[in-house]
């Protein structure tokens, strides 16, 4: 699949274009172009998931997370643009953890100013119906 994009007046074209920065700022323009347009409070959060997945991926030897649930145990606040899921979950490997995070976004939710998290445990398989946690 192409995914085309306008960078400095050329287009440049994930297909057709072997270098691997015109793919990459292709591909990101268009997850942004995406995110804008999300409602506010959506966009932050989703991009808040993201870094929490990234951070998580980077940070914890023997972890390669691939969905995060922001509501899962409890609801998420969100005040203009600040993001806190005490309650979040995400899945590594086909298991459940918990997780809590706070996180600060800018530029409308676009960019992130600072994030924190504590993982928790993993969830015991009979309480992810419960928590919308679905197996891989």
């Amino acid at each position: 699949m192409a995914a085309a994009a306008v960078m400095s007046g050329q287009v440049a074209c994930a297909a057709a274009a072997p270098r691997h920065e015109d793919t990459s700022a292709a591909r990101i323009k268009a997850i942004v172009e995406k995110m804008k347009t999300l409602a506010p409070n959506e966009r932050a959060e989703q991009r808040c998931n993201a870094k929490a997945l990234g951070v998580i991926t980077r940070e914890q030897k023997g972890f390669r997370p691939d969905e995060i649930i922001a509501y899962a145990f409890a609801d998420v606040a969100i005040d203009k643009d600040r993001v806190v899921a005490r309650g979040a979950a995400f899945r590594n490997r086909g298991e459940w953890y918990r997780l809590s995070y706070q996180c600060q976004t800018a530029d409308e939710g676009l960019s992130i100013v600072s994030f924190s998290y504590t993982m928790g445990s993993r969830v015991p398989k009979d309480q992810w119906a419960e928590h919308f946690l679905v197996p891989q």
